[in-house]
């Protein structure tokens, strides 16, 4: 996948290559005459909570097969985050209604395999959109990127979560923004280190504001551009941009619309917006012709027929930035106590601090701009 080339693997995620192969070649039966020999495995460099490889196939006489393996980080905090399991049985039950997921190869649960669960799927071909472009777009070719996004979105909230009854087993009824606020609470409070800030005044607020829901929809959890799959191709009037797959689906649930959205806007980040805020920056969200939030929220809530008021959308926003904060810790939590030597989680600790303060202000009014 462009945009994110995959790098050989930290000697700290390394895992028994040999041992996922002869794992295939017993489990994936439909795959079996691509399965031959040793994959070459290399690693995804971007993801801070689960574990992506490139497993590369080259079989004799065949076409080269590259698939992704998934699996959990070592020292996770949060394990219900880290289910395999669950991640590739809701992909495989989106597959006939939602075509925008890849086609799953197997999930291993035999944790003796290589130290933790793990599923595999088909490599999707096309460019994963990361901070920067890597090629110019146009204004016009950004605004219709972002209006496909939107798209998608929408028809994942308009899947029938009733006519799969693996979809319909993730809901559990009314009560979701509750059950959000309550659980992610909770996460923050068994992440905090010695260094975290005082959120009392936050946390009040929110459990303060939380409305009732507005609906209960398939949700996503974690929708950004860096997790969408393009397929780009050469026109006379530039790139034509078109969205073939949706990616991570470790969080995916039944649940409020407005929440996937909020969280999905505390990571798109506006030209306008502070330098430090800037540094959280992992989708070319500031270029121009791209969207702004509020535009985002206005667009998204007349298609789904929402009727939302600037100040019902601070509680989703101040939230989503709340729950971007839980994340930040939970994996600062790893670094501080040092159960993953990756210098690029160093930085995660004072975005906590940001985020705090980020949140204070929108609660206070001071941030009043979507």
């Amino acid at each position: 996948m462009d945009g994110n080339p995959a790098k050989p693997v930290r000697d700290e995620d390394a895992f028994d290559t040999e041992a996922v192969a002869a794992w295939l070649r017993e489990h994936a039966e439909a795959f079996a005459e691509d399965l031959v020999g040793t994959p070459e495995v290399q690693q995804f460099p971007g993801g801070a909570s689960n574990l992506t490889y490139l497993l590369r196939y080259s079989p004799p006489g065949r076409a080269q097969r590259d698939l992704i393996l998934r699996r959990p980080p070592a020292g996770a905090k949060a394990a219900s985050a880290h289910d395999m399991g669950r991640e590739h049985r809701i992909q495989s039950a989106l597959g006939p209604v939602f075509p925008y997921v890849p086609r799953m190869v197997g999930y291993c649960r035999d944790e003796s395999v290589i130290g933790s669960e793990f599923y595999v799927m088909e490599k999707l071909d096309g460019t994963i959109l990361r901070r920067d472009l890597p090629w110019p777009l146009g204004a016009e070719q950004a605004s219709a990127l972002c209006a496909a996004a939107l798209d998608v979105l929408v028809d994942l909230h308009s899947v029938d979560v009733e006519a799969s009854p693996e979809l319909a087993r993730l809901g559990r009824g009314e009560g979701y923004v509750a059950r959000q606020v309550s659980g992610w609470v909770d996460r923050f409070a068994r992440a905090r280190t010695d260094d975290t800030g005082d959120w009392s005044d936050v946390i009040a607020w929110i459990e303060q504001h939380q409305p009732a829901d507005v609906g209960q929809r398939l949700i996503h959890n974690d929708f950004r551009f860096d997790n969408m799959v393009l397929s780009v191709e050469e026109s006379g009037a530039g790139r034509d941009l078109r969205i073939i797959g949706v990616l991570d689906w470790e969080m995916a649930t039944v649940g409020d619309p407005l929440m996937d959205l909020g969280g999905m806007l505390a990571y798109w980040v506006e030209a306008s917006d502070d330098e430090f805020f800037q540094m959280f920056r992992r989708q070319p969200t500031t270029a121009p012709g791209m969207w702004t939030r509020g535009e985002i929220v206005e667009r998204y809530s007349a298609r789904m027929g929402f009727d939302v008021t600037p100040e019902q959308w601070r509680f989703y926003e101040v939230f989503g930035l709340f729950r971007l904060a839980v994340i930040a810790q939970q994996i600062w939590y790893r670094y501080y106590h040092r159960q993953t030597t990756n210098e690029a989680y160093a930085v995660f600790g004072p975005a906590v601090g940001y985020l705090e303060t980020r949140c204070r202000q929108l609660v206070s009014g001071a941030g009043d701009r979507a």
